[in-house]
């Protein structure tokens, strides 16, 4: 397997050379065993091939002589990946993100041929135009001489890219050359040519910190296990949820208690009815009742016919039976403009707890008597600010957190102050409650077999286009994202499934295909479906373990890929056989979770996280044809480090000038049709799409800019590369 898997890279990567220095060797993280179980096996990332870092550069920025007619100063070359419409392959101009601000770019080769640019980084390349001063440029090398110096970690000069989530070959990253760029060359903008190594350490501190210091700090938590900490901590569900409830209309006590008791009865959401789980009353909310000192009941309303909770007396929030597992930076989820053109955002922040029934009570109970329960609950919080300073700002201050030797006072008080200036109320104005919440999940087998998860927001999403609504008030039930409802589609036979990632995943593959290593897609899940739901209300696992397209052809590269991009984002493939999730050994207590609500503190990670440990990867076989065709590596919290890193060091900000929709129109009158590439599966513009061959006609739109610009907005110079996690 190895010899077929290293020859896969070096299909796609192209030329080899020597590896760099020799770094300190890889190091199994202590939670991971010798063996990897039955999802997968741990494999060196030192294996993977080493590239130039030229050949994986996909960002150049060049001064121009003389500014564009829009004050422009620089030109940035992009290499977008072919169209998801095919059509616009060879077209000389590709419009993305949203049609009502349009991101127009041009084909390099055409404009150097212009003269409207000094040179072309190559075919590939697509252009747009922007200020950038060169001040901006010499802050960049600022940031990399001190990162070479030690001042933010030791540092390493090795990279590993990444294709999507998985490792696909190791490099160095270039150093930008401040004076070159002043003299108009061509410079790419690839990763820093060094960072703080990837260590446990490094995770623990800024990605997913899980230490007892932090998730026990007896300031800032409470321990329904020992009754140990502080009641309302900033921490704890109880501070979350107090805050959520604020403006919601109703007090915290009846928020939480609405919250638990949409599990009481069956709902529907887009067709899929899920069924109630009425052992949340027994497992949750009497004990937790009981232990506020309220009498309880579960009463049948004889003209609703709904299940409704009576209590004696509020539920105490403080002594919620939710148990802090993680505080997780999930700064890779943002960072880049999305698919209907939002403003790059600085990611999410997010809180893990585990469900518990101790006993006794948060009176003096342990680990042992602390009943942990198989059920996750994860505040998913969109973290405000918008831009390029909002995404740099908060990376630093994470990476800041990364130069702390232990978790001591210093370090749990400046992560108080940045959990707290996302989590507070009134911190999000223009989401529900302004709350900056995006959403809440839960993942379960407490309540019942099988293993379930659900979505809940606080939005209004519309019964037929599935549109999210801002709105205050209390959670409600949302549709899970990218997953199929699987009450009503076969994971393993459905023709819906099969002809979706056939076709329209299939479409949004990026090519050249080349598995393991080079396989990703851009594609939108769509609400319905051949004219039936299609999206799903709940997500169960085991089954599903993963989705499978029947009609797949094993040896075709691309279709193999797309149906393990479909199935991987879904939340069952994610939390079980496309990430190795599977493992019932009983020896990580991990099954169907990434981090385990059931193995005391500090709570085990999955292998798809870990990769094995610092300097592995986890090769899990595909879930639908197994090792024979390939096996897919994973090692995300390396990615993750490495996404911060750049984010925090090593990031150029420049002003680009948006432009009016009327420009498209415009374009449509003028071309007779308009190159806009949206995702495969995104419903049909009203614009006729097309690509634009006539050179003439790209002199025209040039000269057109100016007409239509509206204001500039402040962004990262990638801001058009897609982030390579999605959802989960």
């Amino acid at each position: 397997m190895r010899i077929a898997f290293l020859g896969a890279v070096l299909a796609v990567s192209g030329c080899a050379k020597e590896p760099s220095p020799a770094q300190e060797p890889p190091v199994r993280d202590t939670q991971d065993d010798a063996q990897a179980g039955p999802g997968g096996t741990v494999s060196s990332i030192g294996e993977l091939p080493f590239v130039s870092g030229l050949s994986v550069a996909r960002i150049f920025a060049q001064k121009l002589e003389k500014p564009t007619p829009l004050g422009e100063t620089t030109a940035v070359h992009v290499k977008l990946p072919p169209p998801a419409n095919r059509v616009l392959a060879d077209s000389l101009v590709r419009v993305v993100g949203d049609p009502d601000r349009p991101t127009v770019l041009f084909r390099s080769d055409t404009l150097a041929r212009l003269g409207r640019i000094p040179a072309s980084p190559g075919p590939e390349f697509f252009t747009l135009f922007s200020q950038l001063p060169d001040t901006e440029v010499q802050r960049r090398e600022e940031n990399e001489r001190r990162l070479a110096s030690g001042e933010f970690g030791m540092p390493t000069r090795e990279t590993v890219l990444f294709n999507g989530r998985h490792p696909a070959a190791r490099y160095e990253g270039l150093p930008v050359d401040a004076d070159a760029f002043g003299q108009g060359a061509l410079t790419p903008f690839t990763s820093c040519p060094q960072i703080p190594a990837s260590t446990q350490a490094q995770w623990e501190r800024t990605l997913m910190i899980r230490d007892p210091a932090v998730v026990l700090d007896p300031a800032r938590t409470w321990d329904p296990c020992t009754g140990a900490g502080t009641k309302g901590g900033v921490w704890t569900f109880a501070h979350l949820m107090r805050e959520m409830a604020h403006g919601s209309g109703s007090r915290p006590e009846a928020f939480v208690l609405n919250w638990l008791s949409l599990w009481l009865n069956d709902f529907q959401s887009n067709g899929d009815t899920v069924p109630a789980r009425r052992k949340m009353y027994d497992e949750v909310i009497a004990p937790w009742a009981a232990a506020s000192g309220a009498s309880s009941s579960l009463q049948l309303n004889a003209s609703t016919g709904r299940w409704e909770v009576m209590l004696s007396r509020p539920l105490d929030l403080d002594i919620a039976p939710f148990r802090l597992l993680a505080i997780v930076n999930r700064i890779d989820l943002g960072g880049t403009e999305d698919d209907s053109g939002r403003p790059s955002d600085p990611g999410e922040l997010r809180f893990l707890f585990g469900l518990t029934r101790p006993s006794p009570w948060g009176n003096g109970g342990t680990e042992a008597t602390c009943n942990l329960k198989p059920f996750t609950v994860i505040f998913e919080y969109g973290v405000p600010g918008e831009g390029c300073p909002a995404v740099i700002g908060w990376a630093r201050q994470w990476a800041g957190l990364g130069s702390y030797a232990t978790f001591n006072p210093a370090y749990r008080a400046r992560l108080a102050l940045m959990t707290e200036s996302v989590v507070h109320r009134g911190r999000a104005p223009g989401k529900g409650n302004g709350n900056a919440l995006n959403q809440l999940r839960t993942n379960e087998v407490a309540l019942g077999f099988p293993w379930e998860l659900r979505e809940f927001r606080l939005v209004d999403q519309h019964p037929v286009t599935g549109k999210d609504k801002p709105s205050n008030g209390c959670l409600r039930v949302h549709t899970m994202a990218l997953t199929p409802d699987d009450a009503t589609h076969d994971f393993r036979t459905d023709p819906d499934v099969d002809a979706f990632v056939r076709t329209t995943v299939k479409n949004g593959v990026e090519p050249p295909v080349t598995v393991p290593t080079w396989c990703f897609a851009n594609f939108v899940v769509p609400r319905t479906l051949n004219g039936r739901p299609f999206l799903g209300a709940n997500a169960q696992v085991a089954p599903p373990t993963h989705w499978a397209a029947l009609n797949v052809v094993p040896t075709d590269a691309t279709e193999v890929c797309a149906r393990k991009e479909f199935s991987a984002n879904t939340c069952n493939g994610c939390h079980f056989k496309d990430t190795g999730t599977n493992d019932f050994s009983g020896v990580d207590n991990l099954a169907f979770t990434h981090v385990s609500p059931t193995s005391g503190i500090p709570a085990r990670q999955s292998k798809f996280l870990t990769g094995g440990g610092s300097g592995f990867m986890f090769v899990v076989p595909d879930a639908q044809f197994g090792a024979a065709v390939t096996s897919w590596p994973f090692a995300d919290l390396l990615r993750r480090h490495q996404r911060l890193q750049e984010l925090a060091g090593c990031t150029s900000c420049g002003w680009f000038m948006d432009l009016d929709a009327g420009y498209l129109s415009r374009m449509e009158a003028l071309a007779g049709s308009v190159p806009l590439d949206l995702p495969s599966g995104s419903p049909a513009p009203a614009l006729t799409v097309g690509p634009i061959r006539d050179v003439e006609v790209v002199k025209q739109l040039l000269e057109m800019r100016p007409g239509f610009r509206t204001r500039l907005r402040e962004r990262r110079l990638d801001f058009l590369l897609p982030p390579a996690a999605r959802v989960h």
